[in-house]
């Protein structure tokens, strides 16, 4: 065993070795997947292998693939293909073809299975999963109906409060009842005597499903629940009664979960309708809209009942998936949306509309050309959600689009409502209007001051925005003279630094002392983790207008003032670099 371990690690040395050599693993790192693949190898050299081993080894490998993809776009480094992917790819798929002929089934008979399902279940009794699976193979392979009960009865001894065995026994008993009815009805059609089979009218009738379905929702109260068993039952043909039970235990126990209001609204768009009326499109778009309204008058009785968020959430949704229904016929089209905003009003009057809707209201008002409904939802939604930061960016850019004369104060109250750590998206958008909008030294003003603010992420991008401000109304001196004029004040960010070298460079002749300034500042900043940084500097130097003479003092300077893996990374690509693979 040894042997061929240690075969399969050999022989993986030269794509290791080529890994460490072009620098996208350290000899550390390498050291670290040899020992990894000896312990994953020695695994599946066991005298009991599992899947799981197979499965570990299978992504270790994969991680090594995604990682030198990582690296090779981290250090743009594209060649050697072939000596470092193509054989992990080899490996993975050989890993894959030794887990097959290990792993792939012996089993010959359906009654080896059910010991295989019974030895499983004596060692994990708490995987229901199992459980139903090993019912299934009962009911479905081995066509026992009683080993198939007697292992979910087994299973709810583990799992007395387990949704899915529950549904999945009350289904089995549905189903074993369809069976036996199938049965009769085959014999009773080639005129066989009946009195030597039995077939019990209770069983045949679902009696048995019900009384699973009167223990799970003895242990399991919930709406959802009894729903889902509902729709089980409404799978199979005979099965009236036991739908009919349910839908009024549903009706009685549950009026408190606006998910029974929502289920009961949407059994209306079943009911038939009148034939006559379905030959023209005109007569069925009648017949829809007063299925709809049917709904609708559900949904109204819910409201009343149970005045919730969740219960106006439902019928919102509803109404706007109507609206939403493709329709040639323009009244039916007009009846929706005149019912979904009549919905929205008055869930927003009752302060119960979720902060999700507010767009898609705006948008109906917008299309309509209501701007005055506009502009008055726009500024319910931040009533409602006043320390949200979607509804203001929401409500202000609404205003920003109708042209709303008072948007200085609405930016001034959003700020002042909003936690200061969430406010970025605001202050991007307030400078936003003010470019397009004010005046130069009013925009200024407003980039002073959140050059103040306590939030980093605040101060740092108002820096850039100011930056980029500056340059696009006043060009390269008013940028210089900004650049200047913050470059000492913390925070400060390396885009900051990295988009005024951009500015530079942009010029007809590009001054050399300006971006060695730049540069340096930044590094001053940033030189103890930032290994790009120093590598842009070092190219910058051996560019048309730079002195290469100077690339020996800052690799040094790299070198010491680099810290943790940063100095690896460095290392790596400055090789690339003087390679001309870089």
């Amino acid at each position: 065993m040894a042997e061929v371990v240690q075969q399969r690690i050999e022989e993986r040395i030269p794509e290791l070795e080529q890994l460490q050599r072009v620098g996208l693993f350290t000899k550390k790192e390498v050291k670290c997947i040899i020992k990894r693949t000896t312990a994953l190898e020695y695994k599946l050299h066991r005298a009991i292998i599992n899947k799981e081993d197979f499965i570990a080894y299978i992504q270790y490998e994969i991680n090594i693939l995604e990682l030198v993809k990582k690296r090779r776009a981290h250090i743009h480094y594209q060649f050697k293909r072939e000596e470092i992917e193509f054989p992990i790819i080899h490996r993975i798929n050989s890993i894959f073809r030794r887990a097959t002929n290990n792993c792939s089934p012996r089993w010959a008979t359906k009654g080896q299975i059910s010991k295989v399902f019974s030895a499983m279940l004596a060692i994990h009794p708490d995987k229901s999963a199992l459980w139903i699976m090993a019912a299934k193979s009962e009911l479905e392979d081995r066509d026992s109906s009683e080993s198939a009960r007697h292992l979910f009865l087994r299973a709810l001894r583990f799992h007395p409060n387990n949704k899915k065995v529950y549904q999945e026994y009350f289904r089995m008993e549905l189903l074993h009842s369809e069976k036996l009815r199938r049965q009769k009805k085959d014999l009773e059609m080639a005129e066989i005597d009946l009195g030597e089979y039995e077939f019990s009218p209770e069983i045949l009738s679902g009696k048995l499903a019900e009384v699973v379905y009167r223990n799970a929702t003895g242990k399991i109260k919930e709406a959802e629940f009894v729903i889902s068993l509902l729709n089980i039952a409404a799978i199979f043909d005979f099965t009236k009664e036991i739908q009919d039970s349910i839908l009024q235990d549903l009706q009685t126990n549950f009026t408190e979960d606006s998910l029974t209001w929502d289920f009961m609204a949407k059994r209306e768009l079943d009911a038939p309708g009148v034939g006559e009326e379905l030959q023209t499109a005109k007569g069925r778009a009648s017949d829809v809209n007063r299925r709809e309204e049917r709904c609708c008058q559900v949904y109204e009785e819910g409201v009343k009942s149970l005045n919730s968020e969740p219960m106006w959430t439902r019928y919102v949704a509803f109404c706007l998936e109507r609206l939403k229904r493709k329709t040639n016929v323009q009244d039916l089209k007009e009846k929706r949306k005149e019912r979904l905003l009549g919905v929205l009003q008055r869930a927003n009057d009752s302060s119960m509309l979720k902060e999700d809707y507010y767009k898609e209201w705006l948008q109906i008002l917008l299309s309509c050309g209501d701007t005055e409904g506009v502009a008055s939802v726009a500024m319910a939604a931040t009533q409602h959600y006043s320390q949200s930061v979607s509804a203001w960016s929401l409500c202000l850019q609404t205003l920003m689009q109708l042209g709303n004369r008072d948007m200085g104060k609405l930016f001034q109250d959003a700020l002042t409502h909003v936690n200061p750590k969430e406010s970025l998206p605001l202050w991007q958008l307030q400078v936003q209007w003010s470019a397009a909008n004010q005046a130069p030294e009013e925009t200024e003003g407003i980039f002073k001051r959140g050059l103040l603010s306590a939030v980093a992420a605040v101060a740092m991008e108002m820096k850039e925005l100011y930056l980029d401000w500056s340059y696009s109304t006043g060009e390269y001196k008013k940028a210089r003279k900004t650049f200047k004029s913050l470059q000492e004040i913390r925070p400060l960010s390396k885009a900051f630094f990295t988009r005024m070298i951009e500015i530079e460079k942009k010029q007809e002749t590009p001054k050399q002392n300006n971006l060695r300034d730049y540069y340096e500042r930044a590094l001053q900043e940033f030189g103890t983790t930032d290994d790009d940084l120093w590598l842009q500097y070092i190219q910058e130097e051996m560019g048309p207008g730079g002195k290469p003479e100077n690339c020996g003092k800052i690799h040094w300077r790299a070198m010491k003032f680099l810290e943790g893996e940063s100095v690896e990374r460095f290392t790596s690509r400055y090789t690339l670099l003087q390679t001309g693979h870089l």
